[in-house]
């Protein structure tokens, strides 16, 4: 199988309202697509849809290989979802949450067990299997959740904004586990409304907005299709910063951004090789640089530019 998921011209409307107007998607076995848009682009109702939870009103998809509209319990088999917020049962602990699933899904109680006790190591929970899931930390109910998910071992893994409220360790554990995932040969739709989220796990990013896809391609691709790269230099001492404002513009005949807040002078480049040359002009005028780098647009820029300022980076 060398796509786990494909779409073709998705269409969902309610009454006057568009949700999508004819989407495509395909995302590769073993990779990770991330989806980001604006609220109400669409993004959920794209998931709902592929996970056969909603009929879409035109356009066809598979996962799997199987019809979602018209092979639906086939669909099921290969696919966990996890939402943006705990499905657990927070009074039952965390081994009954994964036994009780098992047993949904048709295990046997000894198979049950059996893949409880797997994941709880998997997700290193073992420690805390048999407390009460309310008093987990917010990473551990995230990752609980996760492992719920995986229970019926599946395939294809829809995660709709599955870091959502989690502090930065937090949001790392659950990378982590994303990360091996892929790595087992999971295949992972993530929708996420952190930008640097996406960067650091999506192989490749689909932006949606106003129900269509405005961009698609891997990040750093989506950064250079957005712009140019930016040169961005910080002097030991602030009185420098005339200077060094002088010699950018010398190089790049354009005034640089200067922020004096932060002692940073930023301007755009289209040739890498000024930086060598910056670096040779700074020495000859004996000026220390505490930051020196040549950057791409951030995700977050690239998402501005291709969507408004409409939410800010929200998505």
């Amino acid at each position: 199988m060398s796509n786990a998921i494909e779409a073709e011209g998705l269409v969902k409307r309610y009454g006057e309202t568009t949700a999508l107007g004819g989407v495509d998607l395909v995302v590769p076995a073993g990779k990770i697509l991330g989806v980001l848009g604006p609220n109400g682009a669409g993004k959920t109702t794209a998931v709902r849809i592929l996970a056969t939870l909603l009929r879409p009103d035109a356009g066809r998809a598979t996962v799997g290989g199987y019809d979602v509209v018209k092979e639906p319990v086939a669909v099921r088999q290969l696919i966990g979802l996890t939402g943006q917020y705990a499905s657990v049962d927070e009074d039952l602990s965390g081994r009954e949450n994964l036994v009780l699933i098992a047993r949904l899904l048709e295990r046997s109680k000894a198979e049950a067990r059996a893949r409880a006790v797997e994941l709880l190591a998997q997700f290193e929970l073992t420690d805390a299997a048999d407390r009460a899931v309310k008093t987990y930390s917010g990473g551990m109910r995230r990752r609980i959740d996760l492992a719920c998910s995986l229970v019926g071992r599946p395939q294809v893994l829809y995660l709709d904004e599955p870091t959502t409220g989690l502090d930065p360790h937090a949001r790392n554990e659950v990378w982590a586990v994303v990360r091996r995932l892929v790595n087992e040969g999971v295949t992972v739709l993530l929708t996420t409304q952190y930008l640097e989220e996406a960067d650091q796990l999506a192989d490749r990013i689909t932006v949606f907005d106003h129900g269509m896809v405005v961009a698609d391609g891997k990040p750093d691709e989506l950064k250079r299709k957005t712009g140019g790269q930016t040169l961005q230099v910080r002097p030991a001492r602030m009185a420098d910063m005339d200077l060094v404002d002088r010699i950018l513009l010398d190089l790049t005949g354009m005034r640089p951004v200067k922020d004096y807040d932060t002692g940073m002078l930023s301007t755009p480049v289209d040739d890498p090789v000024l930086l060598s040359t910056l670096v040779r002009r700074l020495d000859e005028a004996g000026i220390v640089a505490d930051e020196l780098a040549l950057r791409l647009p951030s995700l977050d820029e690239v998402f501005l530019a291709i969507t408004g300022d409409r939410e800010g980076a929200k998505v």
